[in-house]
């Protein structure tokens, strides 16, 4: 797994946080997805992605491609977000079995599993009412 992510900045003074603005208190917004490209925060990505509340991990590779694993995923349970949205590629090829979900579940993590382009607006949706969510989204099939 590649950690590779970058900090998502804000406005001028975007290295100075306030107490409010802790990274479980942000969300992230995507502006665009489309087949292979995602715009978060006005950022383009060409490569499958995870979004946390104060991040995006770019280049998010799975073990097995199109299989999402529990191991594909332990940045995801260090987080325990309350959410995690789940994009399965523009037509729906990636797959989550059933003991990926229920290994997130057993933790107390609600799984949405969906097609890329609904995970995206779910995401969205979802953080105007809960602020710890991840994403994980993959951009292509």
């Amino acid at each position: 797994m590649i950690n590779d992510y970058e900090p998502v900045r804000r406005g001028p003074f975007a290295d100075e946080r306030s107490p409010a603005e802790s990274p479980r208190n942000r969300t992230i917004h995507i502006d665009q997805y489309r087949f292979g490209h995602i715009d978060i925060e006005g950022h383009g990505y060409d490569a499958d992605v995870m979004i946390f509340p104060d991040h995006v991990q770019k280049r998010w590779w799975r073990q097995e491609g199109h299989r999402l694993a529990r191991e594909d995923l332990e940045t995801v349970l260090a987080e325990m977000p309350d959410v995690l949205v789940v994009g399965t590629g523009y037509d729906g090829r990636m797959q989550v079995p059933e003991e990926t979900l229920d290994a997130l579940r057993s933790v107390g993590i609600d799984v949405k599993v969906e097609k890329t382009s609904s995970a995206v607006e779910e995401l969205n949706r979802l953080q105007r009412e809960c602020a710890r969510i991840v994403a994980a989204l993959h951009l292509t099939c």
